[in-house]
């Protein structure tokens, strides 16, 4: 049996990895269900808290859910049964679970979900997009990655190594005739990046999803656009954090979902 860790010491250690101050106004991070005095004897990693991983936590008696993207993400005025939201938290309160999101906060921070990403592509001299004028540090910090590949590829061959990197058997992308040496990263649904990319002059860029307009944008501009898929871009960056987590915690039981799926197939 795991020795039980509180929960804000938990807390304590996902904000070491994912820090407070990368949080966007817009989001929603941190501690969001669950008392921090309360003791965990293991922790569940999600992409997304839906009521079948929320039954795999409380079955499985899991004290302490870290879901990438937020519950209560925008305001409600009550919180009942009538509604799978509500039912859904009323059910892991009443089981004890507590519930931590990190967001952006992961996607942006050093080692997290963009430059996992970009470590994947095997991009160097790896830089924030969209730099945080207001984070007092010495280097850099904040949005999206843009990186260089050692040496040029074809759009085609990139495209490739990206499919290799996430074991994905498919993707869309609209193609550039540009040799892609320098390439801009954001995870998620990102396609507001592309205009970044642009600007930085970008041979291609990599997110999970992006509106139709978007591509038509890429394609006006010649810079590559290559759509991961929103799960694809983000779920195996909550299995690695599982992961570092157990190295953290090592009495804890520390496992992604094992029920969570992408919603999305291809046909």
């Amino acid at each position: 049996m795991s020795e039980p860790v509180a929960v804000r010491d938990l807390v304590a250690a996902l904000d070491e990895i994912s820090p407070p101050d990368l949080h966007e106004d817009w989001d929603n991070t941190g501690l969001l269900l669950g008392d921090p005095a309360a003791a965990s004897s293991s922790v569940l990693t999600c992409l997304t808290l839906t009521p079948d991983v929320a039954a795999e936590a409380i079955e499985g008696e899991h004290g302490l859910v870290v879901t990438h993207h937020p519950i209560l993400f925008r305001p409600v005025q009550r919180l009942t049964a009538n509604d799978p939201q509500g039912a859904m938290l009323l059910e892991l309160a009443q089981a004890g679970v507590a519930v931590y999101s990190p967001h952006a906060r992961w996607d942006n921070a050093d080692g997290g979900i963009n430059d996992r990403l970009a470590e994947r592509f095997g991009l160097t001299d790896v830089l924030p997009m969209r730099v945080r004028d207001d984070l007092s540090t010495k280097t850099p910090r904040g949005a999206g990655r843009i990186g260089t590949l050692t040496e040029p590829l074809s759009f085609a061959t990139f495209v490739d190594r990206v499919k290799v990197s996430l074991a994905l058997p498919g993707l869309d992308a609209v193609p550039t005739k540009r040799p892609v040496r320098r390439v801009g990263v954001a995870c998620g649904a990102a396609g507001s990046y592309l205009a970044d990319a642009v600007a930085a002059d970008c041979d291609a860029f990599v997110t999970g999803e992006a509106r139709f307009h978007t591509a038509l944008e890429a394609r006006g501009s010649g810079v590559g656009l290559v759509l991961l898929g929103h799960y694809a871009s983000e779920r195996f960056s909550l299995e690695e954090l599982a992961g570092i987590l157990a190295d953290r915690f090592p009495d804890l039981t520390v496992q992604p979902s094992d029920v969570e799926r992408d919603p999305l197939i291809r046909c």
